[in-house]
């Protein structure tokens, strides 16, 4: 666990940091870094890959192309005029990271350099989240500095030369919401691109935080207008909800958020290794079929029996329907808001106790809470959560039962310093081996 300002707690973090989406000669390619926590270690292990596809919405992608480099955030730049491929990235050990770079073989993900330092950043804490850009002649490299919470900002520095010297803008930083209290804060990890009719804009992380300290969604992305009028250096508007363009537009989400169509299913989750031998999708994807696994929530060395969705609404609602397999000691299953081990919700039958529970857990904020009501139910358990910004409530019913609710929580147990949001999901926890626990009609709002 990690103090941040106001006595807050970061919990230890792992996992996927920061990929990276760049298109170059036919070819979408995203690179990445898989930070694996080794018990007893005293430092974290960096793998970073590269994985390509020509076909970003299928699930055709190569096989992971691994390069040695000890840090994250890592981004590639495919330099046109000299031909050359590079990586740039953030070089460990923090809080005084450094931006490294070094050319690359994308086939074998051999170095093609030696690996050096171009920027220090401007003095902010963990200097991450490099991209370069080349434009009228110069090679700006735009980061993120000062932590990824109330300090965080983006900086920008400058060179002729992809290897430097950069020089600093004078005006930094070109994006921060520190020293405010606008609604969205902690904005940083920024690229940049220009659309098909000549505009600019700065794609960024944030969070929406309400007046009493509520961001429940965690770290989302953002999309703010953006210029070059500074003498050749470029600026960010700050961001906020439904920008307006200069031409009067409201910028606003579309009524149909998901305009293109991935292959179904390709947006669930699961938690670490997931062993997918013993989950059952029918081909409609309204049936999942799942075997219990002995290990819970609640640890975080083996996987669990959970599939997912990550909430993205702020006021929403999911639901499921749940057929009980009949007397299995030990089983408890049901709906979850999921954030890590440390911290979740979840609604569920333990058939050991003929109960429905509502746990609330927050390691952080040392949050331990546990409600339980008598379910002599039979046949099939609907579960469903509402959530809004500032509360959540759980609801159960069966054929014998009409809804019956929980106590409703506020959503501020639940927020801390977080790099992701909640996943909605849906489990399965048992002592005997080989249960299966089937599920009809997950939802979540999108």
């Amino acid at each position: 666990m990690i103090p941040i300002d106001d006595d807050e707690i970061m919990l230890a973090t792992g996992g996927l940091f920061a990929p990276t989406i760049r298109y170059h000669e036919g070819r979408f390619f995203v690179v990445c870094t898989n930070v694996i926590h080794i018990e007893g270690a005293t430092e974290d292990k960096h793998e970073n890959f590269i994985v390509s596809t020509t076909d970003i919405y299928s699930d055709k992608w190569s096989d992971p192309i691994h390069f040695e480099f000890n840090g994250i955030d890592t981004c590639l730049f495919f330099d046109d005029q000299s031909g050359k491929i590079f990586i740039h990235g953030s070089a460990s050990p923090g809080p005084m990271t450094k931006i490294h770079l070094f050319e690359i073989d994308l086939n074998t993900g051999k170095k093609l350099s030696e690996e050096k330092k171009i920027w220090d950043g401007t003095g902010g804490i963990y200097p991450e989240g490099p991209h370069l850009y080349k434009k009228d002649g110069y090679y700006y490299l735009v980061i993120s500095e000062g932590g990824t919470f109330e300090d965080h900002c983006i900086t920008v520095a400058r060179s002729t030369d992809i290897w430097g010297p950069y020089e600093a803008f004078q005006n930094n930083p070109i994006l921060t919401a520190r020293g405010t209290d606008n609604y969205i804060r902690y904005t940083g990890h920024c690229d940049l691109f220009e659309d098909d009719q000549g505009r600019w804009w700065g794609v960024c992380l944030g969070v929406r935080k309400d007046k009493g300290s509520r961001h429940i969604m965690g770290r989302e992305t953002f999309l703010t207008p953006g210029e070059w009028p500074n003498g050749g250096w470029p600026s960010l508007r700050q961001v906020v909800l439904n920008p307006v363009l200069k031409d009067g537009t409201v910028m606003a989400r579309a009524k149909d958020p998901n305009p293109f169509q991935a292959k179904s299913g390709v947006d669930y989750i699961f938690i670490r290794d997931a062993k997918l031998q013993e989950y059952e999708f029918s081909k409609d994807k309204q049936t999942i079929t799942i075997v219990g696994s002995k290990a819970d929530l609640s640890q975080w060395k083996e996987t669990v029996a959970f599939v997912g969705i990550r909430q993205r609404k702020l006021d929403a609602q999911a639901s499921v329907k749940m057929t009980l397999p009949g007397d299995n000691s030990g089983l408890r299953a049901g709906l979850a808001l999921y954030k890590d081990e440390h911290r979740f919700v979840r609604i569920f039958y333990d058939d050991s106790t003929s109960e429905m529970v509502l746990e609330v857990l927050n390691r952080a904020k040392s949050i331990s809470r546990v409600q339980r009501h008598n379910f002599e139910g039979k046949g099939p358990v609907e579960f469903r959560m509402k959530y809004t910004e500032t509360s959540v409530i759980f609801f159960y019913s069966s054929l014998e039962r009409s809804w019956t609710s929980f106590d409703a929580f506020d959503t501020l147990d639940l927020t801390g310093p977080d790099f992701v949001g909640p996943v909605v999901g849906i489990f399965a926890i048992s002592e005997v081996g080989n249960v299966k626990v089937k599920f009809d009609n997950f939802k979540v709002d999108s």
